[in-house]
């Protein structure tokens, strides 16, 4: 039986049971991340990254959502900048942990969510989940997933869906390679039990050492990109006066008025 970690949070819940360990995003109703959650997230993946006993991660949600992405109002003017980094601070802490991490997805996984996701090693999710990078709409865009979307799902699907906001669901996910694999809702806890069941039975001095052979490769680019995405996010595209009537329609729940510039 899974064991309550020692601190306790008020967003997320850490469960373990080495050597497996639990995050389970927990601010309903649609578990959107803002900045309190995400330094919680930050503690618990370093709490569980200094745990020798714990060799994999799952990161989990609710029924209704695994996320439906990063507040909005986080988004503005003065706080834009500090949210970037704290949630950025997130996803490099999750990517460059030596634990092999698993994202279970039910229900909504949209913007932040899906990079959260993103972020981890493998990702399982019902045939019925909804995906979506809807930043367009607000005249952003996903500094992460611009940088580590086309690896997964290739560069023309990868553009397609950043650059539309096009909503698929889990089982179309899992044909573009974006997710391991998709099955009916009740068969997902069984799915990622089954897994964890193969990853529990190995060496975690060997799963640490092949996941940092597996990243060798693409760490270094990978953050030069994510640098300059970031830098085009917050220097470029943040001034602009369509992307401030894009977040302040949302907020205001009204069509934007786009004004080119």
């Amino acid at each position: 039986m899974l064991s309550q970690i020692e601190k306790i949070y008020a967003k997320i819940t850490v469960e373990l049971a080495p050597p497996a360990g639990r995050i389970t995003l927990s601010h309903p109703p649609l578990n959107i991340i803002d900045l309190p959650m995400m330094d919680e997230l930050l503690a618990a993946i370093q709490s569980t990254e200094a745990r020798g006993d714990i060799s994999f991660v799952v990161l989990a949600g609710s029924p209704r959502a695994f996320s439906a992405g990063v507040d909005i109002a986080a988004h503005q003017p003065p706080q834009v900048r500090v949210m970037l980094m704290k949630f950025h601070a997130v996803l490099r802490t999750l990517m460059a942990s030596r634990k092999i991490t698993l994202a279970a997805v039910r229900g909504n996984c949209i913007g932040g969510g899906a990079e959260l996701a993103l972020a981890c090693d493998m990702i399982f999710c019902t045939e019925n989940s909804v995906w979506q990078f809807p930043e367009i709409n607000l005249a952003c865009f996903p500094p992460m997933a611009v940088v580590a979307l086309a690896p997964a799902v290739g560069r023309k699907r990868a553009a397609e869906l950043i650059f539309t906001g096009q909503v698929i669901h889990g089982d179309e996910a899992f044909h573009l390679g974006l997710a391991n694999d998709a099955v009916a809702d009740a068969d997902l806890d069984d799915l990622v039990d089954e897994v964890g069941g193969r990853l529990a039975a190995l060496s975690p001095v060997a799963l640490a050492s092949a996941k940092k052979a597996f990243a060798t490769m693409d760490a270094s680019q990978f953050e030069q990109k994510l640098q300059a995405a970031e830098a085009i996010y917050l220097d470029e595209l943040m001034p602009a006066e369509d992307a401030r009537e894009g977040i302040s329609a949302f907020l205001e729940k009204r069509k934007p008025v786009w004004k080119g510039r």
